[in-house]
């Protein structure tokens, strides 16, 4: 059995739009700022979001209560895109054999806020309405599973900030060790009055629009999105998951290890699976947050393990920070950065920010506008992703020699 694993076309929606082609326009775009400005998630105070602004598609009449969510019903938006996809991987490899791996953070945790509100003003918790199951974290792997009647292995996955990355490195697992055929795999998250009030707390929420890397910087934004995949073991089908590297630091509950230890490691783990050197990465989606301590950590390992030369810049500035679907919707950008169908000319998306790097960091190449991949080299990218709790992850994507035209 082959170690090889390939992601097919992405399903993904955010504020930049949905589907590839929109994505891929903006990212390669020159329009600075797709966030919006909006007052109902903090009291008195307008904060802008990654906002999704299209109407979702409803949710399936026959779907149990417990799977209807915002959250669900954006997932089930995104999904239209692979809709036949799936069903030709169900119909190739049967319900049986097809897993599904979600990362989410937010959840349906916001459809009990009516509940909450009534059991603390009443204090009867009996009749207050609160369903414990609409905010379970295996709920869009649950969702997708009853919609499409897959029988096999299916969970949700929850490390926060890498909780979408982690789905596809748990995917990758499974067809590994060979006990699925195939993976819908990636992550979602929609506005959550939790998270954003929680990111409120901590003083991280940015006063206008994040800028990363920045001296400027003030913290970050929010936003929300679905990025979805389907894995396999066939070459044909996609671009290939090269490598990924995974660690824990505990090293603090919400602030990163000074020293990116942990994010040094898992970028010489996702090199070193992939039997790959630095110099074979052609683009890194950073993390990039616009926090001060998670950038300064973040700048450090790609100084120290990438080098200068490797361009780089992060997306969060143009989407918001989408927590559990970040770090499978910046996958997702890989993807359609690298695939020659969605990018013919090798165009690099260019870091957002409105001020130079901080001269305080340690170097790193920020993607200026325009900048390609070498036309010499194979298409290769890396993506990393940080979370609470000193969760790291990386994901090395490439260019698929056995289907050139992806």
């Amino acid at each position: 059995m082959t170690d090889a694993v390939f992601l097919s076309q992405p399903a993904m929606i955010s504020a930049l739009g949905c589907g590839v082609q929109q994505h891929i326009h903006a990212l390669l775009g020159t329009k600075d700022n797709y966030l919006t400005e909006d007052e109902m998630w903090i009291p008195a105070k307008k904060t802008l979001y990654g906002m999704v602004k299209e109407s979702l598609r409803a949710l399936p009449a026959a779907i149990h209560p417990d799977l209807c969510s915002r959250n669900n019903q954006l997932l089930w938006h995104a999904l239209a895109q692979i809709e036949e996809d799936i069903q030709l991987t169900i119909a190739e490899y049967g319900a049986d054999r097809i897993g599904v791996v979600i990362g989410t953070s937010t959840t349906g945790g916001d459809e009990n806020i009516t509940a909450l509100d009534k059991g603390f003003t009443t204090g009867d918790w009996k009749s207050c309405g609160y369903n414990q199951a609409k905010q379970l974290l295996s709920s869009p792997a649950d969702f997708i599973a009853e919609v499409y009647g897959l029988t096999h292995v299916r969970y949700g996955i929850s490390t926060a900030c890498t909780s979408g990355a982690r789905a596809l490195i748990s995917a990758a697992r499974l067809l590994r060790m060979g006990i699925c055929d195939a993976v819908i795999c990636g992550g979602v998250d929609t506005l959550s009055h939790l998270t954003i009030n929680g990111f409120h707390a901590l003083n991280v929420l940015s006063q206008g629009q994040c800028q990363p890397f920045s001296a400027m910087r003030d913290g970050i934004n929010i936003g929300e999105a679905a990025s979805i995949f389907i894995m396999t073991r066939d070459a044909t089908k996609g671009l290939p998951l090269h490598g990924y590297g995974t660690s824990s630091d505990a090293y603090h509950m919400s602030s990163p290890r000074p020293d990116a230890l942990g994010a040094r490691n898992v970028i010489k783990m996702a090199l070193e699976q992939a039997k790959l050197s630095a110099n074979d990465i052609g683009w890194v989606n950073l993390h990039g947050t616009g926090t001060e301590q998670n950038d300064a950590m973040e700048a450090l390992a790609i100084h120290t393990e990438l080098g200068e030369q490797i361009s780089c810049a992060s997306t969060k500035a143009l989407t918001g920070h989408t927590l559990g679907a970040a770090g499978a919707l910046e996958a997702a950008f890989l993807w359609i950065v690298i695939s020659k169908k969605c990018n013919r000319n090798g165009y690099l998306p260019h870091h957002r920010a409105n001020a130079a790097l901080d001269e305080s960091l340690p170097f790193i190449h920020l993607t200026k506008y325009q900048e390609r991949f070498a036309s010499h080299q194979p298409r290769i990218g890396l993506s990393t992703s940080f979370a609470f709790g000193g969760n790291n992850t990386a994901l090395i994507i490439g260019s698929n020699h056995a289907n050139p035209d992806l």
